[in-house]
């Protein structure tokens, strides 16, 4: 534990903030809060302003030695990765690098309504896809249970914000490997790995790195480890971590549920893992009912023919039960499971149907920022019935196995982004067949409305059209909402 705590107090200690967006700006406010503080925060952003170390300041070699050389603490954003010059100087000079959320863990405050009780505890939630649609939908529980939580971390409030909130009764944290790379001490009640394929490999400079950086959020877990049946990585990371004493690895399936998973019986979400006391000598011949698959049905994707029923898509099942298995470590009651599942609304962006023109529905899943997210959106529909657009940053991402896995779904490719040759060469390998149409990048302000004029060409009545990138959009947009949106307004004007 030498490289993870200060040579000092926190409140004396010299603190650099490494970054100056929302995160940033956060710690900075919260090490302002803290009792009794005397120590120095310096900020260091090569685009902020207002930053003390800004421009090329931030990078200088001279700079960064005088910044460690003064630093108790460096805290880093989650942009920051490890070979940042900062970064990586503070470790090799053995001076802690911590997360915001390894800062947050420390900075925890007592709950106000269960005097005695400790700080509020952290259901946390990390995977290359869901995490976001699996934390809000376990925040849905946990509301509909007479809870006062939030949802936190990767999506909404900064978690060193909430923490310092005594009113919260429990929170619902959505982590990124980039958050768990320098996170140390860290003691989630329940966490879950929903699934990990390559991603951010940029970042974190292989595969097996990104894999290990997701398991953080096991070690020192203190009621369950919850993980994917279907992906064997995420039952070998609870494998690998060392968990408090007592702590269960609980699994999700799609299937029929072993002895302490939760999975489907015909349509019907159930749990057998936290359906009775350890010791109850019958606890292996019953189940408790969650909910069913109706009560995900406002899920579905509207099918662009009435005569064809929609149903939620495999992934939101999965993640689904992801959330209830957290929530079951909580304690939280079946009814309220069944209850936050029905009230529970995705946000924009996710497998969200904008238009209906001519029988065909246009489909915005603007999050399906990478090759796994973008074979799980494609998963949801009929063989042969989708004008996939797609394209964007891959960001070291590979698109063999998405396109062998998919072909089958489609009808045509709309092709965007700058660069389009990985993708491109994966559907003239895998699906020859399939016909592409490659949106010149080069106006990038009309890209969406040349790329869906493209696929209104190819869909039939019956088909959907859909925004499924399966890369990143800072190529051509400022952030996938954008390229959303856009694609979003650009149906707009053909249904005018």
């Amino acid at each position: 534990m030498s490289h993870v705590e200060p040579r000092v107090p926190l409140a004396r200690a010299r603190v650099v903030v490494a970054g100056l967006g929302v995160t940033g700006r956060a710690v900075v406010e919260s090490l302002g809060a803290l009792d009794g503080r005397a120590g120095t925060t310096v900020t260091v952003d090569a685009h902020a302003d207002d930053a003390d170390v800004r421009g090329a300041d931030a990078a200088d070699p001279e700079v960064v030695a005088r910044l460690v050389a003064d630093a108790d603490l460096v805290v880093a954003s989650p942009g920051w990765p490890p070979a940042a010059p900062l970064l990586a100087a503070a470790t090799a000079a053995a001076v802690p690098v911590w997360s915001e959320i390894e800062l947050a863990w420390r900075l925890r405050v007592p709950r106000s309504r269960q005097p005695g009780q400790g700080p509020a505890p952290w259901l946390a939630v990390t995977g290359t896809n869901g995490k976001t649609t699996t934390v809000e939908m376990l925040g849905s529980i946990l509301t509909a249970a007479g809870l006062r939580a939030a949802v936190v971390g990767n999506v909404g409030t900064p978690l060193v914000a909430a923490v310092l909130d005594p009113s919260y009764d429990v929170l619902a944290v959505e982590l990124s490997s980039f958050q768990l790379h320098f996170t140390h001490t860290m003691s989630v009640q329940a966490g879950a790995v929903l699934n990990v394929a390559p991603d951010h490999l940029d970042w974190h400079g292989s595969f097996e790195a990104y894999a290990a950086d997701k398991g953080r959020i096991y070690e020192r877990a203190q009621v369950a480890c919850v993980y994917n049946v279907a992906d064997p990585r995420t039952e070998g990371l609870v494998l690998d971590a060392d968990v408090v004493e007592g702590a269960r690895a609980v699994g999700f399936t799609l299937g029929t549920p072993a002895a302490g998973q939760l999975g489907l019986v015909e349509d019907v979400l159930v749990d057998r893992a936290f359906h009775a006391p350890a010791d109850a000598v019958d606890r292996l011949t019953y189940a408790a009912e969650l909910g069913t698959l109706g009560d995900l049905a406002h899920l579905a994707p509207t099918s662009p023919t009435a005569d064809t029923p929609a149903f939620a898509p495999p992934h939101v099942v999965a993640d689904a039960l992801a959330a209830a298995a957290l929530a079951r470590a909580h304690g939280v009651p079946a009814r309220a499971v069944r209850d936050g599942l029905r009230a529970f609304r995705p946000g924009a962006h996710r497998i969200d149907q904008v238009g209906l023109l001519d029988g065909v529905a246009y489909v915005d899943d603007s999050k399906a920022t990478n090759p796994h997210a973008a074979a799980a959106s494609l998963a949801g529909y009929a063989p042969g019935t989708v004008v996939w657009v797609a394209g964007g940053l891959a960001k070291g991402a590979q698109f063999d196995e998405l396109v062998s896995g998919r072909r089958d779904r489609l009808r045509a490719v709309v092709l965007i982004g700058v660069d389009q040759a990985p993708l491109a060469d994966a559907l003239a390998r895998h699906a020859p067949e399939i016909p592409v149409v490659r949106i010149d990048p080069g106006d990038t302000g009309s890209v969406m409305r040349r790329a869906v004029l493209a696929a209104r060409e190819h869909a039939r009545p019956g088909d959907t059209v859909l925004l499924a990138p399966a890369g990143a959009s800072m190529d051509q947009f400022r952030s996938y909402a954008q390229r959303g949106d856009a694609f979003a307004a650009a149906v707009a004007e053909l249904e005018h």
